[in-house]
């Protein structure tokens, strides 16, 4: 057996150990890249080299292998990926001001270092350090409008509840509010989506860095049955809804700039159609003009919008044809 082969074996195992339903052979192709009858012969191999192998055959037919062996947890395997996975997800968090969160990252970072020799962690913190310089950035780049911590803190508290929230707002005249958070969508401008039940069962956005303070409440409430936050941000282009603006966005890449957009993903939901002219069409269903248009000027004279009127409107005369490059 190659090396490489040996460490998808162990990988397999470590798997198959660790996840409380076992592996199937759809996960195994999909985490190791390879086809079906691959991830079958990953299987007999799993049977053949460890004996404490179960294979189960579920509800709906189909097997999954599950290891049932203490001693896989003394097969050290070097952590270093997991390690840089770790802190770039805790420094991102602190940087965004989940300090709870960061903390629990970097337990986790720290426990996965406890488990290897001395050596072994300052070598690993060493390779760590290496790649976080070598990427240039650790934290997200440009501007961007700090969350109050405890504020923050307060939200993550009420979604995991689920328990409704005291807001108070930024202006002095604004009222106290009782809302019921259901998630959050953060981006340039960060919003909490939430219902306040005063006002009816609409979801609603609540700016979070114009509310000064939150308050977790020992009152429970039901989710909205169906509610999707995906879904829920799929109806605009970045983090801000409106209704009256959701309707069919078309745009049109001009040849030159037909590969780069090609490279974007403008919304999750979009469909793009090359053209015979070499550009390229993007059309998806959004609202939020005004995001767009911040993203459009980036791309000159670029591109153009078909669709919708308004926001075509809204652009037109701020196309330039002066940029050195495209985003």
């Amino acid at each position: 057996m190659s090396f490489a082969k040996a460490q998808d074996l162990i990988r397999l195992a470590r798997l198959a150990a660790t996840r409380r339903t076992g592996i199937g052979l759809d996960e195994i192709c999909e985490e190791f890249g390879v086809s079906h009858r691959t991830a079958q012969r990953m299987t007999d191999a799993l049977e053949t080299v460890f004996t404490n192998v179960e294979a189960v055959d579920g509800d709906d037919r189909r097997r999954r292998w599950r290891v049932a062996d203490p001693m896989l947890d003394r097969l050290q395997t070097r952590q270093e990926t997991a390690v840089e996975a770790l802190e770039i997800a805790g420094r991102t968090a602190r940087g965004d001001g989940r300090l709870r969160h960061a903390a629990a990252l970097e337990d986790l970072r720290d426990g996965l270092l406890a488990r290897l020799t001395p050596k072994d962690a300052l070598r690993t913190e060493a390779d760590v350090e290496a790649v976080l310089l070598a990427m240039g950035s650790v934290t997200r780049p440009g501007p961007r409008v700090n969350l109050a911590p405890a504020v923050l803190d307060a939200v993550i508290e009420g979604l995991r509840g689920p328990f409704r929230l005291r807001l108070r707002y930024r202006d002095e005249d604004a009222p106290e509010r009782i809302i019921e958070p259901h998630g959050l969508l953060l981006g340039h401008r960060s919003y909490l989506v939430a219902r306040q039940p005063a006002r009816g069962e609409d979801m609603l956005n609540f700016r979070m860095d114009q509310i000064l303070s939150a308050q977790t409440l020992d009152e429970s409430f039901s989710l909205m049955p169906g509610f999707s936050l995906e879904d829920y941000a799929a109806q605009s282009f970045g983090v801000y809804q409106d209704p009256a603006q959701y309707d069919e966005v078309i745009w049109h890449f001009a040849p030159h700039a037909a590969a780069r957009a090609a490279e974007f993903c403008f919304h999750p939901k979009q469909t793009v159609e090359a053209q015979k002219d070499g550009g390229l069409i993007v059309r998806f269903h959004a609202a939020g003009w005004l995001e767009m248009a911040w993203h459009l000027y980036q791309w000159g004279d670029a591109v153009e919008v078909i669709a919708p009127e308004g926001l075509r409107t809204l652009v037109e005369n701020h196309r330039r044809s002066d940029f050195g490059a495209l985003p």
